[in-house]
């Protein structure tokens, strides 16, 4: 078993991709079948494998997510840490904070054209802190 975390500096709403980092842990740690877990340790951010290959599916998975959780819903009772808050609580509640991938030689076993992204969903930039974790 190996553990270790990580920072993601974010700049506002919007996905990071998190796989290289993820790659140079497991680097040197895996010798036979695993499974990797990261979980991220914030209530208003995600953890998600999506596309990396074409940008425009970050923008309309962001453009999709400001849609059904907006700023500005009157009814939020949740409104001291901003206007952005409660809709960040909203879209974490709808996605997940951690992803289990398995691992073999190696190496994730992603798809061809999958990445692992942490989805800020604060409008400011945060620092996130996201636990890397490999089992047997």
């Amino acid at each position: 078993m190996a553990q270790r975390e990580i920072t993601v500096e974010t700049n506002g709403q919007g996905l990071y991709e998190i796989t290289g980092q993820i790659n140079e842990f497991l680097l040197r740690r895996t010798h036979g079948p695993r499974l990797f877990v990261a979980f991220v340790k914030h209530t208003s951010c995600s953890l998600i494998i999506q596309e990396n290959a074409d940008p425009d599916v970050k923008a309309d998975l962001q453009e999709f997510f400001s849609r059904i959780a907006p700023e500005g819903m009157d009814w939020l009772r949740h409104t001291a840490e901003g206007p952005d808050d409660m809709p960040a609580h909203i879209k974490a509640a709808l996605m997940q904070p951690s992803v289990s991938i398995p691992v073999a030689e190696g190496r994730l076993q992603l798809g061809t054209w999958q990445g692992i992204y942490l989805f800020e969903h604060r409008s400011q930039p945060h620092s996130r802190t996201v636990v890397l974790h490999l089992t047997h």
